[in-house]
């Protein structure tokens, strides 16, 4: 199948659309990675990956742009998205407002990518409280779960 993954990102977000990409062209799938902007329409695509980095709770405008033009097209064909908070957003509360964008996609699943809080050492000494992920692998490990759920969604018809 021809899946697009596109992603409107920051960089934690961009290398989540990658990964996701890899997986799926691993498991046979051929996959085009692209930014929201670079997207002319999706009729090419049998599957569509839509991410969004998150900006106080809202998806990136480019993200929700690409949803408005192309909803009739993302609406009849398989649709999954995710977001990417900045770490300086996330927490357990936050609350991430894409109604409009599942609504208009008919997406399967929304699934977000969270850091989460580990305190370091700041180089001055003090230490400060940042919102990371606390092991780096485990991070990537649910990225390529949920990215190989996807492929086996896919491939099953």
């Amino acid at each position: 199948m021809r899946v697009l993954v596109t992603t409107a990102t920051d960089t934690a977000t961009k290398e989540i659309g990658a990964r996701i990409g890899a997986v799926l062209g691993g498991r046979g799938h051929v996959v085009d990675v692209r930014c929201p902007g670079e997207v002319i329409d999706v009729e090419e695509y049998d599957v569509v990956v839509l991410g969004s980095a998150v900006d106080h709770g809202h998806w990136r405008d480019d993200a929700r742009l690409l949803v408005l033009r192309a909803e009739g097209e993302l609406a009849s064909r398989p649709v999954w998205l995710f977001s990417s908070e900045a770490p300086s957003e996330a927490s357990s509360d936050n609350v991430i407002d894409i109604t409009d964008v599942l609504s208009a996609t008919h997406a399967f699943e929304h699934r977000t990518f969270r850091p989460r809080r580990r305190d370091h050492g700041a180089r001055s000494g003090v230490a400060t409280a940042l919102l990371v992920p606390d092991d780096e692998d485990e991070r990537w490990e649910d990225v390529d779960r949920w990215a190989t759920s996807i492929a086996d969604s896919i491939s099953s018809g």
